[in-house]
């Protein structure tokens, strides 16, 4: 028998690996050299160079210099910084497909607050991105391009009104993601469309001997510090589906906005201090104090629909499929016996006080609507319960995988 299911986890797992090495390429590559540009000294006379720095690394010493203008032997062979944003940014779209298009009724749609089609989710989670991009190079290619502090607090508005927007139509789970999947796209296309371009055109004119127009290293400049101070809210953006507190909230965009604002002051201290321009303790006091804002919101009250609502709410699409398949019955008891504990909005095993992963199993639409998760972590493997604490028999776990592969269809 062929098993999708499986198919599936292993090739999501390849396509996450991928995006994690390609996305620690990027991100490396990116911080070392805005450090590099940042710290080079300028206090002497260096000829043609910009300015120089001198590292130690591995057990071997290392001369940096930094040129504006041609060298007197311009190098034939130059290292482009490219391919690691560029494919972190198709391994993250693929990730994209795999979880969140594929599986639009369990990750990306919520019915609740908009009944859309599988095809109109997908349809605006691609459309938004492209529209994210076409909205931000309209806003740098504008007189703001010259009022940098503005255009950077306009860059924000437009993050947080993407993120109440989309807060508004999908889960919060596929919002969080979503908005880091905007962001990146930002990144990305500011190296594939602005940056390396003109880094091209300079090093053409260079080796032509032509004086380079300066307009073209400020433009790049410009796009390269916005992707500076949006590395890190992404970062935690593409890791917050681990962490329900931060996206199965009332007030998750709310926290996402205070996220990138901890990006800008975390980012701003290491800027400050590879530029030797002191060592502004400051920054660390309002990263701390936006923590604690993010902490509170994640325990607010929120708006919950009542266990009667819930269970009157109408099953959709695969949800019903499993529901009504042959053994549903069987699994659903399984289900509130050895894991429901953990998996309720008011747990009961010590040492649990909010549902893993912001997964509840207290109805059947709850159960049905997790019927993958809990076929691949509680059937095909031992991974839930954990440590098998509620000892799930093995009988119950190839019910599990009797009813799952009969209402998938094989």
């Amino acid at each position: 028998m062929y098993d999708y299911a499986v198919l599936g986890e292993w090739l999501e797992f390849a396509v996450r690996w991928t995006h994690v090495i390609t996305a620690i390429a990027w991100i490396g590559s990116s911080f070392y050299f805005i450090a590099l540009d940042l710290g080079l000294r300028r206090d002497r006379d260096l000829g043609l160079a910009d300015g120089e720095e001198w590292q130690v690394h591995g057990g071997g010493f290392y001369h940096i210099q930094k040129f504006l203008v041609a060298p007197e032997a311009m190098p034939e062979h130059l290292t482009w910084f490219k391919w690691e944003s560029y494919s972190t940014w198709l391994s993250g779209a693929a990730m994209l497909i795999l979880v969140y298009w594929m599986g639009a009724e369990l990750y990306l749609i919520d019915a609740e607050k908009a009944d859309l089609a599988v095809w109109q989710g997908v349809l605006i989670s691609a459309a938004s991105l492209t529209v994210g991009w076409l909205i931000y190079d309209f806003l740098c290619k504008s007189g703001l391009g010259e009022r940098p502090t503005l255009l950077m607090v306009l860059l924000f508005v437009l993050l947080v009104a993407m993120g109440w927007g989309y807060n508004q139509i999908f889960t919060g789970r596929a919002m969080m993601l979503h908005l880091g999947a905007f962001t990146a796209t930002i990144m990305t296309a500011n190296v594939f469309f602005i940056i390396i371009p003109n880094q091209r055109i300079v090093v053409d004119d260079l080796k032509a001997g032509r004086k380079p127009d300066a307009k073209y290293g400020k433009i790049a400049k410009l796009r390269s510090t916005h992707n500076n101070y949006l590395t890190l809210p992404v970062i935690f953006l593409m890791l917050s589906n681990h962490y329900p507190l931060a996206f199965a909230t009332q007030y998750n965009w709310i926290i996402a906005a205070l996220v990138f604002l901890m990006g800008v002051s975390i980012r701003h201290y290491f800027n400050s201090l590879h530029a030797r321009k002191g060592n502004p303790h400051w920054t660390w006091i309002v990263t701390a104090l936006l923590f604690v804002a993010i902490a509170w919101l994640s325990v607010a009250p929120m708006y919950q629909l009542s266990d009667e609502e819930e269970e009157e709410a109408a099953l959709h699409g695969a949800a019903a499929r499993f529901a009504a398949a042959e053994g549903f019955d069987e699994v659903y008891d399984i289900v509130m016996g050895r894991c429901s504990m953990c998996h309720n909005a008011e747990p009961f095993y010590d040492g649990i006080h909010w549902p893993p992963k912001g997964v509840r199993f207290e109805t059947v639409q709850q159960v049905a609507g997790q019927a993958r998760l809990i076929y691949v972590q509680s059937g095909l493997s031992h991974a839930m319960p954990p440590a098998n604490v509620s000892f799930m028999e093995p009988e119950e776990r190839a019910k599990i995988v009797e009813w799952y592969r009969g209402a998938a269809g094989g």
